[in-house]
């Protein structure tokens, strides 16, 4: 699995950090995600999966 994040689609909304923070986290300066582990581990997949499934600004791509 390979993720990646388009900061321009991100809305700031954090469920991707609640959901995964050893893979996301978010900017101080406007909340905004950051891609922590772009190759995440297996045992992550499914709530990797399940963050860009849920993130409002669809910014968030997995390549499986």
């Amino acid at each position: 699995m390979k993720v990646s994040v388009d900061q321009e689609k991100c809305c700031g909304a954090g469920t991707c950090v609640l959901l995964a923070p050893e893979v996301f986290d978010q900017r101080d300066s406007d909340g905004l995600v950051v891609l922590l582990d772009e190759v995440p581990p297996a045992e992550l997949h499914e709530t990797v999966r399940e963050a860009a499934s849920v993130c409002p600004g669809v910014a968030i791509s997995v390549a499986e």
